[in-house]
């Protein structure tokens, strides 16, 4: 795991390295900026939109699964959507009651080895499956192109977290 206080050096010019090493450098941050804040600092919203902590969290471990398993595999997921209320992407971001931090902290860190396992086995230049996320009539995007998507969603919801920590408890930076 690398340290959520250093970005990434890599001496490599493979880009697949540099974005398994980017995805993790932006999962420890996450996992940072959660960390010392209490059980109901991370049920609680500090925002107009309502969102808490958690539910942050559920959003980027399903995103990931989405994204890669789902999506760029085209293998069948239980629940693509399980980060929403009713299951679809258009409803809210939900953690039920029984699900705690560490159980999507283990759960982002299985999605994350599951994507390095699937950029160290493909091609960027690869097109993703149809049958799962993708149907034939789908533009079905390159794995370039779903890295750099979720590489933007890892490091838009990491500022978010530093919003949402400062306000929690005037903790700033990294």
């Amino acid at each position: 795991m690398t340290s959520p206080d250093v970005e990434p050096r890599l001496d490599s010019a493979d880009p697949a390295e540099q974005f398994a090493a980017y995805l993790d450098h932006y999962r420890a941050v996450v996992v940072h900026k959660l960390d010392g804040l209490t059980e109901a600092q991370l049920r609680e919203s500090r925002l107009p939109s309502g969102w808490t902590p958690l539910e942050l969290l559920t959003h980027l471990v399903h995103m990931e699964r989405r994204w890669f398993v789902w999506g760029f595999l085209g293998e069948q997921v239980a629940h693509p959507w399980g980060d929403n209320v009713d299951d679809a992407p258009e409803s809210p971001w939900h953690v039920p009651d029984d699900v705690s931090r560490d159980e999507l902290v283990a759960a982002l860190h299985a999605g994350g080895a599951q994507t390095s396992d699937v950029l160290e086995s493909h091609d960027l230049a690869e097109r993703a499956a149809v049958g799962g996320r993708f149907t034939v009539d789908d533009e079905v995007p390159t794995l370039l192109w779903i890295c750099f998507h979720v590489l933007q969603e890892y490091a838009r919801h990491a500022g978010h977290l530093d919003v949402v920590r400062e306000l929690a408890d005037g903790s700033t930076g990294e």
